[in-house]
């Protein structure tokens, strides 16, 4: 019985182990070979494409408007005796029918003229399909942003992690010293409880960053089509990246004529005005051509009654004019003037806007270059006060508060530079962003 337990124990540790749990696989990408991802594989974008499907089919279908409108009919029938019956409705006479009756039709309608509404029609799906490409290409922009900002944000953690792992070996330093120091009975336990503490807080801290670096990378996976245990390791080259602008004029006209958004406001304003159009052809005269040819067995009109088919075809026009649009038709020509004119005044209030963020996201990518010159000086300031402070408290000539401090605010300028250096890049990405240029 042992050996058969064994087993078991091994299948199930086995089947746990190998079932349950996920190799993380490690790899590095570019912040371009993130995007091409992104564009391949985001489930959003993949929806937004297939919007553009569904819009141009359904611009095949209103091109179907254009076709004639054909028919085919076929009858067969059991036809009885007729009976003749008298004014008081008492009979007369029985006259014997031919019983099989069968009748066959063929019709066909096109329409000639309404007022252009046909081509109109298909004009509405043409720019219903060039809505949906503009919502892609707005998507887009949008989901490029979305993986690029996490990707940052992701490298800017991977950083924040470094920097305090070596935080943590200068606490682990410095606790060894304050212990040598007390065991010389030259400082007493306290100081050595104070490092304790600090070591304790940046442990934490380097937890809370894995959990946070474990989320996101999760989030980044999913956005860009990978297995959620490929662990996504930025590349150190996009710092490289060339984040010059132009002047901000350029950016302040491109953005009001050139973004996703105006163009779709543009598009929405010609499709409302191409409703109109449709709306006012309905005060117009229907004119359509006709064929049909018709054939009918028994004679049913004639007497005696005969078995025999009857044909018959017609070819010609009609003409049909709705009389109640002329009283209908004007409040739904005053609808689409409002609507067209709240378009108008969308596209000015989203024009207000793009500039007011695009003004805001240029001057951020200014601060953004400043303060890495400013968070430089600092780092090499509490760099300095802490080799400084370091020096002096192995010399007894500063307590381990003063250390201390020294040892946090050097960790804070460099947390503040590594982040500034990543801010440039955001910022620039923000910006391209906003005017509709990634």
């Amino acid at each position: 019985m042992r050996p058969i337990k064994y087993v078991l124990s091994l299948v199930l540790v086995l089947f746990f182990k190998f079932g349950f749990s996920q190799e993380i696989v490690s790899k590095k990408y570019t912040i371009d070979e993130i995007v091409q991802l992104a564009l391949d594989n985001n489930q959003k974008l993949k929806v937004s494409k297939q919007s553009v499907a569904v819009a141009a089919q359904q611009t095949e279908v209103y091109k179907q408007f254009q076709l004639p409108d054909i028919s085919f009919n076929a009858k067969a029938m059991y036809l009885g005796d007729v009976v003749l019956l008298d004014t008081d409705f008492s009979k007369v006479t029985t006259v014997d029918m031919p019983h099989f009756g069968n009748t066959f039709s063929l019709q066909a309608q096109q329409l000639i003229y309404k007022g252009n509404a046909i081509n109109n029609t298909v004009k509405i799906g043409s720019l219903q399909e060039q809505l949906a490409n503009l919502n892609v290409e707005n998507d887009v922009i949008g989901v490029k942003f979305l993986v690029i900002s996490n990707y940052l944000n992701l490298y800017k953690l991977y950083n924040q992690k470094q920097v305090f792992v070596e935080n943590i070996k200068l606490a682990q330093k410095r606790i060894d010293n304050v212990t040598s120091f007390y065991k010389q009975g030259m400082v007493t336990r306290n100081e050595i409880i104070r490092g304790d503490l600090l070591l304790a807080s940046l442990n934490q801290a380097i937890v809370t960053i894995d959990n946070n670096i474990a989320i996101l990378n999760t989030q980044l996976a999913i956005a860009l089509g990978l297995p959620e245990n490929e662990q996504i390791i930025p590349d150190d080259e996009i710092l490289k990246l060339d984040t010059a602008l132009q002047d901000y004029g350029t950016y302040k006209e491109e953005v009001i004529t050139n973004h996703p958004l105006i163009k779709t406001i543009d598009l929405q304003k010609e499709l409302a005005q191409t409703s109109l159009d449709i709306t006012k052809s309905d005060k117009l005269p229907i004119l359509a051509g006709f064929a049909a040819y018709n054939m009918q067995r028994p004679l049913t009109n004639s007497f005696p009654i005969q078995d025999l088919y009857n044909n018959n075809w017609q070819v010609g026009v009609s003409l049909t004019y709705n009389i109640e649009s002329l009283y209908k038709t004007s409040k739904k020509e005053s609808l689409d003037k409002l609507k067209i004119e709240q378009i108008s005044e969308v596209k000015t209030l989203t024009q207000q806007n793009l500039q007011v963020a695009t003004k805001a996201a240029y001057l951020k990518y200014n601060e953004a270059i400043s303060q890495k010159d400013t968070y430089l000086e600092s780092k090499r300031l509490a760099e300095e006060n802490y080799r400084i402070t370091e020096k002096k408290y192995l010399n007894q000539l500063a307590l381990i508060t003063e250390i201390l401090d020294a040892s946090n605010s050097k960790l804070e300028a460099e947390l503040q530079y590594i982040n500034s250096e990543i801010s440039i890049i955001y910022s620039y990405y923000n910006l391209l962003k906003t005017t509709g240029n990634l």
